[in-house]
């Protein structure tokens, strides 16, 4: 993962590097902040990163409605956001809980991942064939991804549609390969603001654009649609290999108990930025991978 030497971790405003996450819109927004809340609010640490009996570390967040968030967004809701760091891996899994009797609500729901590259222009991304994408540099025209593999060589600001669960991201972490492997994500955003564009951005460095490309998985070109009493689960897993196949395991949501979940939320909180020194510890362990 890459953060901006430029970025804010004041809490005002979302820390521009690791996984921000998106929720419950996706771009600008008339009711609160671009984005969404939950990005910008303080979650609940429901279990410390521990080392389970396989070697493995984990660590749960949740986040459930409050009063900043009503306000902006009068909803019940409540996310568990499971973390699981392995020797070659990073598990993210997230499962969302309406407790309402007799309210729907819609959302949107990104992880924003910006991995760090040595140069953004020798990455190549795969698995968007045949694809449609909404550009967004050119005022949402749709388009059909008609190349094998997506290369990143101007502004690149599209969401592309309908996507297949596995994307192969080349010349990543030392010139490796990040495989990205996502469920019940059906949209994948690749982002890069370019020269002028990160020269609009004060919490980006001008610098920094060719070191930086986001590959984000998420469900933004149409709304989930949560009934009362329901949940939406949805994972991501990010793994470095040289290794031309992969098969990652099939890990869900398991021993939560939505009922319980944020039943301590006045205890210690923390943003989603906590994340950034777990991804940290994740890039320290890549560099003796075979």
């Amino acid at each position: 993962m890459v953060g901006s030497k430029l970025a804010s971790f004041d809490g005002k405003k979302a820390i521009r590097g690791g996984i921000p996450f998106v929720f419950p819109q996706f771009g600008a927004w008339s009711f609160g902040p671009q984005h969404g809340f939950a990005r910008i609010t303080r979650w609940h640490l429901d279990r410390a990163p521990e080392r389970l009996h396989n070697g493995d570390v984990e660590a749960i967040f949740s986040l459930m409605d409050n009063e900043f968030t009503r306000s902006i967004w009068n909803y019940q809701f409540r996310i568990t956001y499971r973390l699981i760091l392995r020797e070659k891996e990073l598990h993210f899994h997230i499962g969302v809980y309406n407790p309402s009797k007799d309210l729907s609500f819609t959302f949107n729901m990104l992880l924003h991942t910006y991995l760090k590259v040595p140069d953004v222009r020798r990455c190549q991304i795969t698995g968007l064939q045949g694809c449609h994408f909404i550009d967004k540099t050119r005022e949402g025209a749709l388009y059909q991804e008609g190349r094998e593999v997506v290369t990143v060589n101007e502004w690149t600001d599209r969401i592309y549609q309908h996507t297949p669960q596995e994307h192969v991201i080349t010349n990543v972490v030392s010139g490796r390969k990040m495989r990205l492997h996502k469920y019940n994500f059906p949209d994948t955003v690749i982002w890069n603001p370019w020269i002028d564009r990160s020269r609009e951005m004060s919490d980006f460095g001008d610098d920094e654009f060719p070191n930086m490309l986001c590959v984000e998985a998420g469900n933004v070109s149409a709304p989930v649609i949560l009934l009362p009493g329901t949940a939406f689960e949805a994972s991501q897993i990010l793994q470095v290999a040289k290794c031309p196949y992969y098969k990652p395991t099939k890990d869900r949501l398991v021993n939560i108990n939505y009922n319980t979940v944020g039943e301590s939320y006045h205890s210690t909180s923390h943003t989603t930025g906590s994340f950034i020194d777990v991804v940290s510890e994740v890039q320290r362990r890549q560099m003796p991978f075979d």
